[in-house]
């Protein structure tokens, strides 16, 4: 093994001259060559670019692979040049479940059979964000990861390269300022004009990087586009799926219709049961008389409404209005409430002051 202990002591020299000199300039005791100010705006210019580029790169990963125990075997897999294995979704992996489920519940029974119908629609969606990831990875966080560990290695050691011979060049003025005699003066301008040509042009070679990063915008830009289409497709994919297993759905016997309506048991607890209560929990949102069921969908024991005359009513929960023909309450308020004819009996007419709108019976303890 050739060693030039020449060569060493030298570099040892001028890394301890570049020290000195940074130090100096740190604590204001020596002067510093200034970049011009386009070479400065591109500088600006390529660590913002490398910042979000970074940050997007992170998170669109942390997006396309929620498991970090999976996202690292992935690292090591592609650090060693190997082929990523394939890894089961879990849409298709709750799919499998399902089907595997409905085997022991019975194929031919009304919870089997559908479970063997959304479980293979599960596979499907998993199936579709498979090929949404792959096609993300290669088009999208490939390019990133290109720039990141490519591009931007590059310009780093170029800069750092600039800095190098920013110090060289401030070291010789130092060193001519300092020199007395004629021959000491000659031979530290020289040095000067020597370290003046190298910073020129490394200066004009980190430049011609750095006005590269346009190209890396417009590159990562048609990136993005394609990003944006694949997720477009995939979710357009999911929502046709899904439309897909409603219309399956909907051709299958309502077991649990059929099971309610000859049991005669009421589907759900009565509006009035939680209304003379005070200190329950707040109870779910009743449902929208807009969206109420049919009364021939279940037999449901029908709920006397209230007086059609105004009475006083407690407040017992916050309520916010779900839209505009509803009243937002707040609790342990007094309003006064009353019914119309036909109206759901989950209902009531609220009124505050100058408001007025329909207001959940569950929400309230009617005052004698």
């Amino acid at each position: 093994m050739d060693f030039n202990v020449k060569k060493l002591a030298s570099d040892a020299g001028v890394f301890f001259t570049r020290a000195v000199q940074y130090t100096e300039e740190k604590l204001g005791q020596a002067e510093k060559t200034e970049l011009d100010a386009h070479l400065e705006n591109l500088i600006a210019r390529a660590d913002c670019t490398k910042n979000w580029t970074d940050k997007i790169f992170r998170q669109t990963e942390v997006l396309l692979q929620p498991n970090p125990s999976a996202r690292i075997e992935e690292f090591f897999y592609e650090k060693l040049d190997r082929k990523i294995p394939s890894r089961i979704t879990n849409a298709e992996l709750l799919g499998q479940y399902m089907q595997d489920a409905a085997k022991d519940f019975g194929p031919g029974t009304p919870y089997g059979s559908t479970l063997i119908t959304v479980g293979e629609y599960q596979k499907r969606l998993g199936g579709a964000e498979r090929e949404f990831l792959q096609t993300s990875a290669i088009n999208f966080l490939t390019p990133l990861r290109n720039f990141l560990e490519g591009d931007w290695k590059t310009i780093s050691k170029e800069r750092r390269l600039l800095e190098n011979r920013r110090l060289d060049l401030d070291v010789c003025k130092a060193r001519l300022k300092k020199a007395k005699l004629a021959e000491a003066k000659a031979a530290a301008e020289h040095e000067l004009r020597v370290a003046q040509t190298e910073f020129d042009r490394q200066a004009e070679v980190t430049r011609l990087l750095l006005e590269g990063i346009s190209s890396t915008h417009v590159n990562h830009l048609r990136c993005l586009h394609e990003f944006v289409e694949a997720q477009a497709a995939y979710y357009t994919q999911c929502h046709k799926h899904m439309q897909d297993l409603q219309k399956e759905l909907s051709r299958f016997p309502n077991a649990f219709a059929v099971n309610a309506s000859t049991s005669g048991v009421s589907t759900g607890p009565s509006p009035l049961s939680t209304a003379t209560l005070p200190g329950a929990s707040s109870p779910s949102r009743p449902p929208n008389p807009s969206n109420a069921l049919e009364p021939s969908t279940l037999k449901i024991e029908e709920v006397k409404p209230p007086a059609t005359g105004t009475r006083k009513a407690k407040v017992l929960y916050d309520y916010d209005a779900a839209d505009t023909s509803e009243l937002s309450l707040l609790a342990d308020e007094l309003i006064t409430v009353y019914t119309v004819p036909g109206m759901d009996p989950d209902w009531l007419i609220g009124e505050r002051g100058n408001q007025k709108g329909k207001v959940p019976v569950t929400y309230l303890e009617l005052l004698s």
